[in-house]
């Protein structure tokens, strides 16, 4: 028997900007304000974390059911 994950969507209620630390918690099952904790340390590290986020706003779909 196969686990079901949720979809990598972003949804469309409980986000703070476009949804995609919310949905990157609801895949993988862990808090939401444990990643955007760890996305906002991760800014304080050099690297393309901006825009990261933003290319997964672009490409990650928004969430069908509405969730």
């Amino acid at each position: 028997m196969a686990l079901e994950h949720p979809p990598f969507a972003r949804p469309r209620r409980g986000r703070v900007i476009a949804g995609v630390c919310a949905g990157i918690a609801r895949r993988y099952g862990i808090s939401r304000w444990l990643v955007r904790l760890g996305f906002v340390a991760s800014c304080l590290l050099p690297g393309p974390q901006i825009l990261i986020y933003i290319a997964l706003w672009i490409f990650m779909p928004k969430d069908p059911r509405g969730g």
